[in-house]
């Protein structure tokens, strides 16, 4: 059976390989010509794809310890983020933020930057302290800023470029509770108060539908202990669906489509335990592509593409979605130039994108822009080289501990080999 990702636009013919200890893992990499790892299979890129093996560690054993002083924990790498939040929560702990969904392995999760929203909080990479690696020769070696110093920097943002990690210390909270509230608000007063917004609360982020006049604003804050709510998703997805549905049989009616939802109410909220309050049910299929912005442009870089879509009238059937993230010093991280606004830009699973989403990228690279690893782009070497000032450091050390490109496929060859 090929393997595919979860939007069902990226497959392979690898074997998968479901390996239960480290040691069958191993001997399969060892033997192997030709490795990629998989978590969820949300890389909407080729990430993933090999026509030799295609490693998942959801099975493989493992248990989290927590150190002493409970800022740490050594986490099995293939753990879902729903999973270890669970399991941090019982011992109430946490992750200092999520994304919005968690069926994502922790290890790619942290691969390819995933993240959530906060001016002041980074992306999941940020949270690493160490791994425990297996090489090209099936070996496994650990790594962290005092062991291997060079692979742990290359390794905190990896793209699977350097092994398959198996363990990975991560930093901890203790664990906190949120107040979730949804609603309508004019697009211009959102552009306007966004940076008051993101100062009163510790999570914003919006949906815009962009042939609408309101955005679907977002806050979370912070709130004293209270038991988890019943609803899984802060939107009902129900509407959207059946709206999606017409507007892919006929695509001029989508701006019509949008203004009509809109005009129906969006308030809503829950409270409970963050693990519980960040994620929600994300059932419809679709492709993504999402621009890092340096923050300073990122709300004129959404109203010059949201412009560009009205003007033409184009079918762009998903709302974008538009959050914050820290800055950091990752090699390879989009926000290592500091603080960044995530524009992401969706399209349904079921209509075009590709046009869509090359022009769109032309309007996000004008304004600084560099993209999610794991989200549409067309980077070619000589952007990476541009937009990445480590990016030959980063190719040396994979070479070092991989010279015969094991862990390279066809798309990540085009980049780093």
């Amino acid at each position: 059976m090929n393997w595919s990702n979860w939007s069902g636009s990226v497959s392979a013919t690898g074997a998968v390989l479901r390996p239960r200890t480290e040691v069958e893992l191993g001997a399969g990499v060892r033997d192997a010509r030709a490795v990629r790892a998989t978590g969820a299979g949300h890389s909407f890129m080729p990430l993933c794809a090999s026509d030799g093996l295609i490693v998942c560690l959801e099975d493989m054993a493992g248990v989290m310890t927590i150190a002493p002083d409970r800022k740490t924990a050594r986490i099995p790498a293939g753990w879902s983020n729903k999973r270890l939040t669970a399991a941090l929560a019982d011992e109430g702990l946490a992750l200092a933020n999520q994304g919005d969904v968690n069926p994502q392995s922790l290890a790619g999760a942290m691969a390819t930057g995933t993240h959530g929203t906060g001016l002041d909080l980074g992306n999941l990479a940020t949270f690493a302290r160490g791994f425990r690696l297996v090489g090209a020769d099936g070996e496994a070696r650990w790594c962290d800023a005092q062991t291997n110093r060079e692979l742990f920097e290359a390794q905190r943002l990896s793209l699977g470029l350097f092994g398959i990690a198996t363990e990975i210390e991560c930093d901890i909270v203790p664990a906190y509770y949120l107040a979730e509230r949804v609603r309508k608000m004019r697009w211009d007063e959102a552009r306007e108060r966004f940076d008051t917004l993101t100062g009163e609360h510790r999570h914003v982020e919006f949906w815009f539908f962009p042939h609408a006049d309101h955005v679907i604003l977002k806050t979370l804050s912070l709130i004293d202990p209270c038991e988890a709510p019943p609803s899984t998703s802060d939107i009902d997805e129900a509407p959207f669906r059946r709206v999606l549905g017409i507007g892919a049989k006929l695509p001029f009616l989508i701006p019509s489509l949008q203004r009509m939802m809109m005009k129906t109410g969006f308030e809503g909220g829950r409270r409970g335990p963050a693990h519980a309050i960040f994620p929600s049910d994300r059932t419809i299929r679709f492709e993504e592509m999402e621009y890092e912005m340096p923050h300073a442009v990122g709300l004129e870089a959404l109203s010059v593409v949201v412009d560009w879509i009205r003007k033409k009238r184009l079918p762009v059937s998903f709302p974008f979605e538009y959050r914050t993230v820290a800055g950091d010093d990752i090699w390879m991280s989009p926000m290592n130039r500091g603080p960044v606004a995530a524009i992401s830009m969706h399209q349904y699973a079921l209509m075009p994108w590709r046009s869509l989403f090359a022009d769109a990228e032309a309007i996000f690279r004008d304004h600084g822009g560099r993209p999610h690893w794991a989200k549409r782009h067309t980077l070619s070497r000589a952007d990476v080289d541009t937009l990445y000032p480590m990016a030959e450091r980063y190719r040396e050390v994979r070479r070092a501990v991989d010279p015969g490109g094991k862990f390279l496929n066809a798309h990540m060859a085009e980049l780093f080999s």
